[in-house]
């Protein structure tokens, strides 16, 4: 009954919390009448207005394209990247200077290279700039995931005459995949970020795009609009990754679980 009561207050406070803060919003929103600080009511209004009806086949949808072909791009090739590189310590050597420093290079830094290599402002270039950022969580935590794995299980497969594709399917990505799921988590989180990145400085559509335009020409609502719209859709991506990597990871909870501690 503790347990329970604990998870009710946890779950009162998680609701609670937000509310509070719209409702302290609004109310100093409405005393203060600043122009920069529309309340939330307008800002749901306005919401209404450009996101749920006029503008969301032509803005949200391409952005949408964007974030799930670039996370889905980043994250094959991280992995692919990641495995050889996990299972063979010269490879790591020689790969992870360079990892290190593609990986701190800031997105806005490449965002006009990207433009002239690819001669395009459309999707090619917003995904692959996306895809590009998105490969370096799922890269490195597929490579720690595989050098966490026991070199036992490996090396009692190879003893078997179990083919090395064989290995890395029935073995080392079932065994390293936690990892590599909380490197796609991160991944998609980031791909929301890149895809507002990339819309603003080099698109003509897309969530981003109205914001700078909002911002540049002075309207407000709509520009607190997109960025609320921007909160949404990252917390709906990550709530449905979350629930897929439920099913996805349920047998290594039962494993857990069934694990003596």
């Amino acid at each position: 009954m503790r347990g329970r009561g604990y998870e009710t207050v946890k779950v009162a406070a998680e609701i609670a919390v937000p509310i509070a803060i719209v409702v302290i919003w609004e109310l100093w929103a409405r005393s203060a009448d600043s122009q920069f600080w529309p309340p939330p009511s307008k800002i749901v209004q306005e919401f209404n207005d450009l996101w749920v009806f006029e503008q969301f086949r032509s803005d949200v949808v391409p952005s949408l394209m964007r974030i799930l072909l670039g996370f889905g791009i980043g994250s094959a090739i991280g992995v692919a990247i990641g495995v050889p590189l996990g299972m063979s310590l010269w490879a790591r050597k020689f790969a992870m200077p360079h990892i290190e420093y593609w990986r701190a290079m800031p997105p806005p830094a490449l965002l006009p290279i990207s433009v002239l290599l690819l001669h395009s402002i459309g999707n090619l270039q917003k995904v692959s700039f996306i895809a590009f950022f998105c490969i370096f969580p799922v890269l490195l935590n597929t490579i720690d995931g595989i050098r966490a794995l026991d070199p036992t299980l490996v090396d009692t497969a190879r003893a078997y005459g179990i083919p090395a594709h064989e290995r890395i399917r029935r073995i080392v990505l079932p065994a390293a995949f936690p990892q590599i799921s909380a490197g796609m988590r991160i991944s998609l989180s980031l791909a929301v970020i890149i895809m507002v990145v990339a819309e603003y400085f080099s698109s003509t559509s897309g969530v981003g795009y109205v914001l700078l335009i909002s911002k540049n020409t002075f309207q407000l609502g709509p520009m607190w609009a997109a960025i609320v719209l921007i909160g949404v859709i990252g917390y709906v991506l990550n709530l449905a990754y979350l629930l897929a990597e439920r099913r996805m990871l349920a047998w290594h909870r039962g494993w857990r679980a069934a694990t003596p501690q």
